[in-house]
């Protein structure tokens, strides 16, 4: 069954920019990863500072070589310096 994942970041306003600059690169190497079926960044239509990862993977074992790969440590480190509190993950498991 496929794993979903949802990266909720609450953004600096003055680093909104930056921030969407890494995600840029984020998302470009991680759709190319081996089991991504989506990988996308989506903004709250109501507060511009909340940006939201949005993934679909095959599987937990897909996921897991995506947190190692080398794109994911080198750039998920540069985005919490720009937020304005920790990043609210949560995964999930297709049940229907």
């Amino acid at each position: 069954m496929t794993i979903r994942v949802v990266a909720k970041n609450q953004v600096k306003p003055e680093k909104v920019q930056e921030f969407m600059g890494l995600c840029k690169k984020l998302v470009e190497a991680s759709l190319k990863d081996e089991g991504c079926i989506e990988y996308g960044l989506y903004g709250e239509l109501e507060n511009s500072g909340i940006l939201t990862f949005l993934e679909e993977w095959e599987d937990e074992k897909s996921l897991d070589a995506h947190l190692n790969s080398s794109h994911f440590k080198e750039i998920f480190p540069l985005l919490s310096e720009c937020l304005e509190k920790e990043t609210e993950i949560n995964v999930y498991r297709k049940k229907l």
